[in-house]
This record gives structure tokens, sequence and C-alpha cells, in this order.
């Protein structure tokens, strides 16, 4: 597909800065631009691009004011990342969706299936299942018994959503992950590990991005809920009967034990671990490979292992590397000052 500046510009209710003509068929980053493209400037560590890049149009936030003469087109807009967002999602849809149930697949007869579904070969999907409508089921995926999926949501090639979960709408689940599957519960009696059976379901809410490779494991009793817009990155664990408050995201390799609750609008960098049993405060934001094992207040920013307020852990950081010396010069005012004591004891 192509268009103009000034199509891009009036669906994203833009200003164009320099030929509103100029077209464009795909994407590029500003780095690497090449004629025919569009990219954006949305970090300030890549302005220096703008001015060489050979991409033919470029959004840019409102703000930006060149230093000197730019060969692109430039189209204003109030958030220039967004706005790509927006833009690259708007090409997305139009690209042409498979649908209709394909043949070495399995739908079991009890199963309600939407319009406009897609179900890839070698996709199983259990009884009473319900699919809502434009759902798109890749191939080997797995959909178990009562499981409900709502409109408009992608379940993309060797996922496996266990019995009874349920799943909004405008959701995505990528390859590999696991939906409900048992929670890690065990009784110990004689030195014996007894599995408690996992009785409840996962619950995710509309608008949902769920990694590759993550798994969510399914209640003791009652729900583990992924509240509506939750974004998680691939290689995540979420234990039994958590909960994850709206639009909160978390980075690859996050580890978050049984009955722990995270707030809505948390931000979670990649290998962060949170003990069972807590909980973090609405829009707290937790460095990456930080520890967590007791609860935070709202909007805590924090770092480290265990983990810290933000500021003492940068400022530790600065230490850690002087300590050898630190400690060299701590024994040497220590020996002086043993020295010191005996002096004035001989002239007491």
């Amino acid at each position: 597909m192509t268009f103009t500046a000034k199509q891009i510009a009036d669906f994203l209710k833009g200003e164009v800065i320099g030929n509103p003509e100029v077209k464009v068929s795909s994407f590029s980053k500003i780095e690497e631009g090449k004629a025919g493209t569009i990219t954006f400037l949305g970090n300030p560590k890549y302005t220096s691009y703008i001015y060489t890049t050979s991409a033919d149009i470029v959004l840019v936030n409102s703000d930006f004011e060149p230093e000197k003469p730019i060969k692109a087109t430039l189209v204003k807009v109030p958030n220039a990342y967004a706005a790509l967002a927006t833009l690259m999602e708007m090409v997305n849809k139009s690209t042409p969706r498979k649908s209709g149930i394909e043949t070495m697949s399995f739908v079991a007869p009890t199963a309600i299936i939407g319009e406009q579904v897609y179900v890839g070969t070698f996709a199983y999907v259990g009884e009473h299942a319900e699919i809502g409508n434009d759902c798109m089921i890749y191939p080997q995926s797995y959909i178990g018994d009562n499981v409900k999926i709502g409109k408009n949501t992608i379940v993309y090639s060797g996922v496996k959503i266990y019995h009874d979960c349920v799943i909004g709408d405008n959701c995505i689940v990528h390859s590999g992950a696991v939906i409900g599957a048992d929670g890690f519960g065990y009784s110990r009696e004689g030195g014996v590990y007894h599995k408690i059976p996992q009785m409840g379901n996962v619950i995710i809410e509309d608008d949902v991005e769920i990694g590759a490779n993550t798994a969510i494991d399914r209640a003791v009793m009652g729900s583990t809920l992924i509240h509506r817009g939750v974004k998680l990155d691939n290689l995540i664990q979420i234990a039994h009967n958590c909960e994850i408050g709206e639009h909160t995201a978390m980075a690859s390799q996050v580890g978050i034990a049984g009955s722990t609750k995270v707030g809505e609008n948390c931000v979670l960098g990649g290998q962060v671990g949170l003990g069972g049993h807590i909980t973090i405060g609405k829009n707290s934001q937790i460095g990456a490979q930080s520890g967590i094992i007791s609860n935070t207040k709202e909007g805590s920013e924090i770092m480290g292992s265990p983990a810290v307020p933000v500021k003492s852990f940068f400022k530790s950081s600065i230490i850690i590397p002087k300590l050898p010396d630190m400690y060299r010069q701590l024994n040497a005012l220590e020996k002086e000052l043993s020295e010191l004591k005996k002096k004035l004891a001989a002239e007491d």
C-alpha cells in the first residue's frame, strides 16, 4: 500500500512540513532509512539521523525544530512514537486475514465458534469451548474444554490454554505461552511432598498481550487474574492466585510467586523477582533484577536485591567500587586511633 505525506498527516491529524505529495510504501528505522519509507524521531538520542536519513517521511513531535536543512518531509504530531504505532496498526489491519477451519484440525462438536474465525491445521478446540468472532487460532494450538475466548483475539502457534480458562477481547497470546497449568502447590508431610489439586482457573481481561513462552498458572481456588491492558514480555512466570492490575507492563524473565498482587500502571524491569503473598502498590516502577520480599507503597521507585529506593541504590552503586580503598583507610584510621589512645594513656 502506498500513502502520501498528506494522507498520513490527515489520518494522524498532523501537519506536513515539506512535500505533501511524496509517497511511501513501507517503514524503516531512522538510522537505516531508505527511499520510499516512513520513519520517526521519538528519542532525542537519534536526532542526528534526521539530517542524514534517506527516508522520505519522518514523523516528529510537534515541538521539534530543525537546526539545519532536512531532506525528508516531516509530519508533525503530538507524539511521534504513538503516531507510528497508530499508523502501523492501520496498515496491519488492512492486511488480509485468514479465516475458516483448516483440515487436520479438531473442533469438538459441542464447541461454539463465532463468525470469521480461523482455526489452523493441527489445532485442537475442546468440548464446550467458546471462541468469539474474528479470532485466529494458529496451527498446533490447544484450546481446552470449557475455555472461553472473546472476539478478535489472536492465539499463535503452539499456545496451550488449559480447561476452564477465560480470555477476553482483543488479546494476543504468542507462541509457546501456557495459560492455566497447575500452580506450584504441595503440602509436605513426613519429608514427602503431596500435590494440592489446583481447582481454579485463569481469567485474562481485554486488550492483554502475553509474550512467547510465558506461563500463567491456574489458581488453587478462585482465579489468577490478569486485568485489562496488561502487557507481558516473553519468558515470564506468574504463579497461582496472583493478580496483575490494569495496564501494568513486565519485561522478560519476571517471576512472581503465588498470591502476590501487583497494582495498576506498574512497570517491572527484566528479571524482577517478587516474593509470595505481597502487594506491589499501583504506579510503582521496579528496576531490572530487583528482588522484592515485602509490600511496596503506591508510586514506589525501587531497585536492587533486596530492593531499596532507587536513589539509594544508585548511591550505593557508586560507593561499592570504592569499598576496598575505604576498608584500607578504615584500618589505617583504627590503627592511628589505637596508637593515639595508647599515647594519651601513657601521658596520664
